[in-house]
């Protein structure tokens, strides 16, 4: 079974470019922005107080779908890539591939949040630090390590453990895949067919975006003015500063150092994907179009292709790592935490594991950063405020970050196949 086979089907559903811009989402989030902005300068406080409860029940029903949605999606991504000895050599590779690059991409999201520091200073909410209750962090490496394994699932469940589900997910699903033939496919075809239920869900959620984005500008723009948007700015320029970073720098040097490839060869061959990527800001919806421009362009065989690339849009969101990252940072030092070492590393490993469970569809990001922030304790109105105003700004850094992603998955099936012995790889622009 190939990993997330109707990924093409919900990825249409978000992406329409047949419909009228005034019914495109990103058109309709926009001018919902720009109105929540004028009704919060004209009607002030009042409106805050009237509006704003409907910004806080988008945010509720974002948070709704996060555990159910990341299990099935992790554990139906993992468990479809196979198993059996026959793949263990290749799907070693690949996951140390995926793990790494994403390890790589939050530690320049880290790196690019320390450096700029959007959120310092920044006046968006009411809420002062002091009102706030301590962050809830591990106190060390080991203590880290026993709490990601849950001694309830279901607890860990209610109470939003990201950590542990993600780790039970996983190893549920790499589970799965030793269990005999017609076993794992009913299983699989199970938890499969929840991914889907909850993608339809998410995605008419999704379709409310516009109304929650404005009465959550509403409220900020009633209650503090236009100072919000200096750091939402900086945001913007943090995120797209550190995905730059990791496209044109970490990402060459590792087909350099790895693959002994020419990045500029290799950027040459993927300019299709990258574009389509860019315009339709889904993993998923690009996979076809990768896998040809990897196949027949970049010189990729077919066994590597077929095997790398789709699990790369089931696991590696490199730029999905570095928003979530970057964006629990923001949000801390809006609130004026200062988070100590051991604190963003936390940020660091949740965003790396929580970057495996964000579906290779339009706007997932938005719903996955919520892992990130309940890892650190960050929770609340004041967090949702702050979420939202970034939702309103996310379109335009959406589709960059998965032109990141679609890149780095072609530079997994890259190397890995010149570490197979393939030497056909990008010896010239197709």
């Amino acid at each position: 079974m190939p990993p997330y086979s109707g990924w093409g089907k919900v990825a249409a559903m978000e992406h329409r470019p047949d419909l009228p811009w005034y019914r495109q989402l990103h058109w309709q989030v926009l001018m919902a922005m720009a109105l929540g902005a004028l009704t919060g300068v004209v009607f002030g406080a009042p409106a805050a107080a009237r509006i704003g409860w409907i910004g806080d029940l988008f945010m509720k029903l974002l948070r709704m779908i996060i555990v159910p949605l990341v299990l099935t999606s992790i554990i139906s991504g993992v468990a479809s890539v196979g198993g059996g000895r026959a793949l263990g050599r290749l799907f070693s590779k690949t996951l140390g591939y995926y793990v790494l690059s994403s390890l790589l991409a939050t530690s320049v999201a880290l790196f690019m949040v320390n450096i700029i520091r959007p959120g310092v200073g920044a006046n968006m909410t009411e809420t002062t630090q002091a009102d706030l209750p301590p962050l809830e962090t591990p106190t060390s490496a080991v203590q880290l390590l026993l709490d990601i394994v849950p001694e309830n699932v279901i607890q860990a469940a209610a109470s939003a453990d990201m950590l542990a589900l993600i780790f039970f997910a996983i190893v549920f699903g790499v589970a799965i895949t030793t269990l005999p033939g017609k076993h794992r496919d009913t299983v699989i075809e199970l938890f499969d067919a929840l991914f889907h239920t909850m993608m339809q869900l998410t995605s008419g959620i999704i379709k409310f975006l516009p109304i929650g984005v404005f009465a959550l500008i509403t409220r900020m723009v009633g209650t503090t003015g236009f100072e919000s948007f200096r750091p939402l700015a900086l945001y913007a320029v943090t995120i797209f500063s550190g995905l730059t970073v990791h496209l044109f720098i970490t990402l060459p040097v590792l087909l350099i150092v790895l693959g002994r490839i020419s990045p500029r060869i290799h950027f040459g061959n993927m300019r299709d994907p990258m574009l389509i990527a860019f315009s339709t800001s889904s993993s998923g919806a690009t996979l076809p179009v990768t896998l040809d421009s990897v196949e027949n362009k970049v010189g990729v065989s077919n066994k590597v292709a077929s095997f790398v690339l789709p699990m790369g849009a089931t696991v590696n969101m490199d730029g999905t790592a570095v928003f979530e990252c970057a964006g629990a940072l923001f949000i801390a030092q809006v609130l004026g935490f200062d988070l100590t070492i051991m604190q963003q590393g936390v940020v660091i490993l949740t965003a790396l594991l929580a970057s495996i469970g964000a579906a290779a569809v339009p706007s997932a990001g938005l719903v996955v950063i919520f892992i990130v922030l309940e890892a650190v304790g960050l929770r609340g109105p004041d967090v949702n405020l702050i979420v939202g105003a970034m939702l309103a700004i996310d379109r335009p850094l959406d589709m960059y970050r998965t032109v990141v992603n679609i890149f780095s998955d072609s530079c997994g099936a890259a190397i890995i196949a010149r570490s197979e012995g393939e030497s056909g790889v990008d010896t010239e622009i197709r």
